[in-house]
């Protein structure tokens, strides 16, 4: 390797344009980027980066990560011009003779090539949607620690991944739709199944039944919502008891839903927060229910879920243990990716082949704790957040 004054820019951007979302995965260099950059758009979290060591440093610097709703894409143009992430993060003019070429996967790479030529000049070199999850769920789970974990009881139990023992997986990625897939290796993996229900079903049944504007709008709604005012329970069948015989418990749901074939209400007699909960456990214990009969069919032991679906959120990651733990009768577990909604975006960005991800060694990973900041049309609202990490990177 040459010093870094010597050494070609590292690619400073890789776009995942999904149905619904657009999530950006781009690099900067220490020092690269003014205090201010940070006050603006959404980041949701960064990863610090070092590709050298010893006495030729190269450079050191941070992956960020931002997402933008697919119908506001001016929106996440926009902030690539702004941050000129486009020409490797330098505000200068590029050369028009110099064709400028982005890495991109997702159906929105096809959908908005001309669109990206004509806004930015660039050319979206358009990498396939699951080669690039599994390879940024497998970077994820090799790479980082504290990156898998079981989520009971309201916690987060982190789990220490055996690389010699990670094949096979199930890994289940929730977007619009639902994508199921068996992985083998690093670039061995098949479909095995899907659904349509997802998080564009969230997104859409919500907005139509309660009027929400945004997915995180749902999502708040569901924390303040009790889904058993419009789902039918098995006690509700039962007259408050349970169906022992078959093992259905008097809180188990027996049709989602169910309680709204009431010829005395209509929709406006429902809560929204009601609506939203009901209708986040239905397509969750959906999902929960589908990967684990899918990694029975194939003998696999551990079921990884990811996409933009889950978001930390506790409820939906609760539903999905519980539904995957009721199915397997205790012998299987949920896992959850803390960058769950990133894995297309980070496989396009290491498929730049100079970034050499696949030397990326654990050992030398430690934990980071920089903030955390979120984007909603526009408006910035920062927390603190220390669910981050730092890597340095070998090559």
């Amino acid at each position: 390797m040459l010093p870094a004054e010597s050494r070609a820019p590292m690619p400073h951007l890789a776009i995942d344009i999904g149905g619904s979302l657009i999530k950006l995965v781009y690099y900067s260099r220490n020092g690269d980027w003014l205090p201010e950059d940070n006050k603006i758009w959404s980041s949701k979290e960064s990863l610090g980066v070092s590709n050298g060591e010893g006495n030729h440093p190269l450079s050191e610097g941070r992956l960020h990560f931002a997402k933008f709703e697919t119908s506001k894409i001016n929106d996440c143009i926009e902030f690539i011009r702004s941050k000129q992430l486009h020409v490797g993060g330098q505000h200068h003019e590029v050369p028009s003779k110099n064709k400028i070429i982005i890495k991109a996967t997702g159906g929105g790479a096809f959908k908005f090539t001309d669109l990206f030529k004509e806004k930015l000049g660039i050319v979206l070199d358009k990498e396939d949607e699951m080669d690039c999850l599994v390879a940024g769920a497998n970077f994820l789970l090799k790479a980082v620690q504290r990156e898998a974990f079981f989520y009971m009881d309201g916690q987060k139990q982190f789990v220490q991944i055996d690389h010699k023992d990670l094949y096979p997986y199930l890994l289940v990625n929730i977007g619009s739709g639902v994508s199921m897939i068996k992985v083998d290796g690093d670039g061995k993996f098949e479909r095995v199944s899907g659904t349509s229900v997802g998080g564009g079903t969230f997104w859409g049944l919500g907005r139509l039944l309660t009027k929400c504007q945004s997915f995180d709008e749902l999502l708040e709604l569901s924390h303040v919502g009790n889904n058993r005012v419009i789902d039918m329970l098995v006690g509700d069948i039962y007259g408050g008891t349970d169906y022992a015989k078959i093992g259905l418990s008097s809180t188990n749901i027996a049709s989602s839903f169910g309680k709204a074939i009431s010829v005395d209400k209509e929709l406006e007699d429902y809560q929204p927060e009601d609506i939203s909960r009901s209708l986040l456990r239905m397509i969750s214990n959906n999902i929960g229910q589908i990967a684990y009969l899918n990694a029975l069919r194939y003998g696999l032991k551990r079921i990884f879920f990811g996409g933009f679906f889950i978001r930390g959120h506790a409820y939906t990651m609760d539903t999905i243990s519980v539904a995957v733990h009721y199915w397997s009768k205790g012998e299987a577990q949920a896992m959850f990716l803390r960058h769950e909604g990133f894995l297309g975006a980070l496989g396009a960005f290491a498929s730049y082949e100079r970034h050499g991800f696949d030397d990326l060694t654990a050992h030398q990973l430690a934990q980071l704790c920089p903030r955390r900041e979120s984007c909603s049309e526009g408006t910035l609202h920062s927390a603190p957040h220390c669910d981050v990490i730092k890597e340095k990177k070998t090559l």
